[in-house]
C-alpha cells in the first residue's frame, strides 16, 4: 500500500508533503507525490517544477520512504483526478492540504479540498501549513 500526497508549489503544498511524509514513514509505506497539470494550460502556477518534485523525492528518502513522483493530467475537475488515482493506486491515506478561504469564496468557487473529503473511499488527512507561513 501506498499514501498519497496532492502537492502544490505553495506554503500548503509543502506542509502537505512533510505531513505526508511522516505518514509514510510511521505506517512503513511508499509515498505518491501527484502534481497535476491541466490539460491545454499554458500558465498553471500549480504545476511544480522538476527541481521542487526532486527535492521533495530526496526529502523522502531522507527520511526513509520510498517515493515516487506522478504527474497526469486533468481536463476538468482536479478532485476526480485525485480519486482516481487514489483508487488506481489503492493508497491507505491521501493527504491533501487546506488553504484559508473566506466563506463566499467557498460558495462562489466551490473547493477541490471538500469534494475530496467528502466523496473519498478511503481516509483523508487534511493539513494547514503553519501560522508563520
Amino acid at each position: 500500500m501506498s499514501i498519497m500526497v496532492g502537492y502544490v508549489p505553495t506554503p500548503v503544498g509543502e506542509a502537505a508533503v512533510a505531513s505526508a511524509i511522516s505518514e509514510a514513514k510511521l505506517r512503513d509505506q511508499e509515498l505518491l507525490i501527484v502534481n497535476s497539470v491541466r490539460e491545454g494550460s499554458r500558465v498553471d502556477k500549480s504545476v511544480a517544477s522538476d527541481e521542487d518534485l526532486q527535492r521533495l523525492k530526496d526529502a523522502a528518502d531522507s527520511a526513509g520512504v520510498s517515493a515516487r513522483v506522478l504527474r497526469p493530467s486533468h481536463r476538468d475537475d482536479l478532485a476526480d483526478e485525485i480519486l482516481e488515482l487514489a483508487s488506481e493506486h489503492d493508497v491507505s491515506l491521501i493527504v491533501i492540504g487546506l488553504r484559508q478561504r473566506s466563506q463566499v469564496g467557498k460558495f462562489i468557487m466551490g473547493s477541490h479540498a471538500q469534494r475530496i473529503l467528502l466523496q473519498a473511499d478511503r481516509p483523508v488527512l487534511a493539513v494547514k501549513p503553519s501560522e508563520n507561513h
